[in-house]
């Protein structure tokens, strides 16, 4: 009876990995489908549906890319769509006036501007787990750099701007 308890327990851990996984490949791909927007201005249910169709999961010039929940990866990418202004504006306060939105490199526009759709639109994830998230993404992108140290006070900043009862200890 415990080996079948824990047997159960083991597989419920390893969906829960396999779903965080997920939520990590459909982040690192919204940030990859934002870029893609902004460089090409493709319209954005194209890209979306372009990555859906021919990205998530598939084997790209020899790499493997990670299953992806496409329903995550989506709704990033409206959230972005439906609050940019907001985002921007969020994005824009937290940082220094020498260096507006528009100077900062496009993937890290993209980074924050995910993580802004999450944490404006997504109440139902802590902005504490979406700052940890797309601090990865953005070491995934600069892994020698240190747009990490940026991106973690940009978007610590913005969290606490836009969701401040979920910093009230």
């Amino acid at each position: 009876m415990a080996d079948a308890r824990q047997d159960g327990a083991r597989r419920r851990d390893a969906r829960r990995q396999d779903a965080r996984l997920a939520r990590s490949a459909a982040r690192l791909a919204a940030v990859q489908a934002l870029y893609q927007i902004e460089m090409t201005g493709a319209d954005w249910r194209a890209v979306v549906r372009e990555f859906d169709e021919h990205r998530l999961g598939a084997e790209i010039e020899g790499a493997q890319y990670r299953e992806a929940d496409t329903e995550h990866f989506s709704r990033t990418v409206e959230g972005v769509i439906e609050h940019q202004s907001a985002i921007d504006h969020l994005t824009d306060a937290a940082l220094v006036e020498r260096w507006p939105l528009g100077r900062i490199d496009p993937t890290l526009r993209a980074v924050f501007r995910a993580a802004g759709a999450e944490i404006i639109a997504r109440a139902d994830i802590p902005p504490k787990v979406v700052i940890g998230e797309y601090l990865d993404v953005a070491k995934a992108f600069f892994p020698e750099g240190r747009e990490a140290g940026f991106v973690n006070a940009v978007l610590d900043h913005m969290a606490r701007e836009a969701r401040p009862e979920a910093f009230k200890d």
